[in-house]
């Protein structure tokens, strides 16, 4: 006779990291509590598939099932005491059994094992800094340089990138599988996409989330070298699920001159110290207005902050941008409002952070 612990063991092996719990046999049938793992999306129709096949591998009848969340006692006691560390082990779990559908469907996932893809996050402590103008620039320079690079716009609700690299197209879907938009050499993917007519996005946290996995695992990215994640500000759910999907990243940290500015960022570049990301460095962004006619450099929101920053974050300056805009005209061919030349000044600072990044991660 088969008994509940039978039933609890077997289906153990196949929920990744969700407990059995209220099983009761009568009859030849089973009904079952399934106690779900909170802060992600679950199916729930395959979930019972999965029970249903394993309770007919046992040689019983039909599974009548119930599903509610784990409690935080429940997930306390799993994970000796660290909530995090359960829910973590069943994303970890979840993204393993993705990754080889993936392999199966002959799609190439960023976050395999083989994947040699090197992730670098921009980060900010606040918005307004020119975050992601440091992105597209330092993307577009590495794929001057001869590198396959991808752009996440990770900032969710504040997604630019599409906008700011000129971008007026769509992803197209091929197998089921979303191509990226590629412009200057850079592949990209941004919620910006999937949303009409500039709505806002009123999300919590686990749908941020689910559309991040997304971004990782139903993107046919093919091979890149370097796979630049513009990362909302702060240090909120976006931020801290990146760092937890992808412990080998490095970061980049962006600020203004201002201290107030600095002073917020290094809560950003202190995340990352307490997730164990290595920091490549800091730009320092509208770091002077430099007069187009006489060359005189005007220290408009003040000096010192970036190089205050860097000393705190035990880091260097990687570059100081002046305050500007491309001198980029509508009419020509690859026209965008926020990518400078390559043989502008600008541009040429931009390619010195792309050697600098390369040889910090390739040496």
């Amino acid at each position: 006779m088969i008994t509940r612990e039978q039933v609890i063991e077997q289906l153990s092996r196949v929920l990744d990291g969700h407990r059995v719990r209220d099983v009761m046999i009568r009859d030849h049938n089973v009904s079952l509590t399934i106690a779900l793992l909170p802060g992600v999306e679950h199916d729930k129709s395959k979930l019972e598939d999965v029970v249903q096949s394993e309770v007919k591998k046992l040689g019983l009848g039909e599974a009548h099932i119930r599903f509610r969340e784990l409690t935080e006692y429940e997930l306390s006691d799993r994970a000796g005491g660290n909530p995090q560390a359960a829910g973590r082990q069943g994303l970890d779990n979840m993204q393993a059994r993705r990754q080889a559908e993936i392999a199966q469907e002959g799609g190439y996932s960023l976050l395999s094992e083989a994947s040699k893809t090197k992730f670098i996050a921009v980060a900010s402590g606040k918005g307004g800094v020119g975050k992601s103008t440091v992105t597209v620039n330092l993307a577009a320079a590495l794929a001057r340089q001869g590198k396959k690079v991808g752009i996440m716009d990770a900032d969710i609700y504040g997604f630019s990138v599409p906008d700011m690299m000129g971008i007026d197209k769509r992803p197209d879907i091929v197998n089921n599988r979303v191509i990226p938009v590629e412009r200057f050499g850079v592949k990209v993917i941004s919620m910006g996409f999937f949303v009409e007519d500039n709505s806002p996005i009123i999300w919590r946290g686990p749908m941020l989330g689910k559309m991040l996995r997304n971004f990782f695992q139903e993107v046919e990215w093919g091979e890149i070298d370097y796979m630049l994640l513009d990362l909302p500000p702060g240090t909120g759910d976006v931020a801290l699920d990146v760092h937890q999907m992808i412990p080998s990243s490095k970061e980049i940290i962006v600020t203004t001159p201002h201290a107030t500015a600095a002073f917020v960022a290094a809560r950003a570049g202190a995340m990352a110290r307490q997730t164990n990301h290595d920091i490549l460095g800091v730009v320092e962004n509208m770091a002077y207005y430099a007069c187009p006619g006489c060359g005189r450099q005007d220290y408009v929101f003040g000096r010192g902050g970036g190089a205050k920053l860097a000393e705190e974050l035990h880091t260097e300056i990687l570059a100081q941008i002046p305050l500007g805009a491309p001198d980029n005209h509508p009419s020509e061919p690859d026209y965008s409002p926020s990518v400078y030349k390559a043989d502008s000044e600008v541009g040429r600072m931009y390619e010195e952070v792309a050697s600098r990044v390369i040889t910090a991660c390739e040496s």
